[in-house]
């Protein structure tokens, strides 16, 4: 049985699916989920748990062969959260634990990776078998830049030449599935990233082409970005993110070359043009 956390997302649904092309049978897969609700389409057994609940956990991954944890979304509030998983799925003997969390978790200069280095530290303390999933950022995620870029004729950002080594997400959730549905991942860590890392002027360029636009890239200071962001009405920490994510671009921070993820796939990731095409309905 394979149980996935964070069904209801976007990242967890896509493995979902995954499962059932890779032929799954829906009964050996369980998804847990928050609001049964809003998981009532997923065609798959439900279990009901919260992050934020670890009594709510318990039972959660009884019988599991394997747990997806899908990290969680509350940036600052994923330690204890994450914590209450690992010890429900220690407490259920749960053999193997596959968890998404960030490109170098261990190492990156990303605020935000403290809390996947934390995670990885409590799963590893916790003695579970586990697969470290460790995404790039999904070419998704700039779904509204390229909306914007191309109603405005320019978008703004303040990573000069840095580059990145997106994916889409459902790259990333074909490796999940080819470790849920794979054997020897145990104690494993995968760095995954696109195969193709790019800039903010190739960004540019890749709209220019896909949408008969001319788009450009306007470069600004991190003081000038964050003023522009906040003028904008961007939730502070939405701000902050996005300033120190571009700030640490030129430090190779979401780039990787070891090819991970066109492997774990068996095929490359997609392109940068293909995901704008995506967005903008090309």
């Amino acid at each position: 049985m394979i149980v996935v956390t964070g069904a209801t997302g976007a990242l967890g649904r896509l493995v979902l699916a995954g499962l059932a092309r890779a032929g799954v049978p829906a009964a050996d897969t369980v998804a847990l989920v928050r609001d049964p609700a809003k998981g009532a389409d997923l065609g798959v057994p439900l279990r009901v748990g919260s992050y934020d609940d670890p009594a709510s956990l318990r039972g959660a991954f009884d019988g599991a062969d394997k747990v997806l944890f899908v990290s969680g979304s509350e940036v600052g509030k994923r330690v204890d959260q994450h914590r209450a998983v690992v010890d429900a799925a220690k407490a259920a003997g749960v053999p193997h634990l596959a968890y998404t969390s960030v490109l170098h978790a261990d190492s990156s200069p990303l605020a935000l990776a403290a809390e996947h280095k934390a995670t990885e530290e409590l799963i590893r303390a916790a003695g579970i078998p586990f697969t470290f999933l460790r995404n790039s950022w999904y070419t998704e995620m700039y779904a509204g830049t390229f909306q914007q870029a191309v109603a405005n004729g320019a978008f703004i950002g303040s990573a000069g030449e840095g580059r990145l080594a997106s994916a889409a997400r459902a790259d990333y959730a074909e490796a999940a599935v080819a470790v849920l549905t794979g054997t020897g991942h145990e104690n494993t860590i995968y760095e995954l990233a696109g195969d193709v890392a790019w800039s903010y002027p190739d960004l540019a360029a890749a709209l220019t082409q896909v949408s008969g636009k001319d788009i450009q890239y306007r470069n600004l200071s991190s003081a000038e970005h964050l003023a522009a962001l906040t003028d904008a009405g961007l939730p502070p920490h939405l701000v902050d993110l996005l300033v120190e994510v571009d700030g640490q671009l030129a430090g190779g921070a979401l780039v990787d070359g070891s090819g991970d993820l066109s492997r774990l796939i068996g095929h490359p990731t997609t392109t940068l043009a293909s995901s704008i095409a995506a967005v903008l309905g090309g």
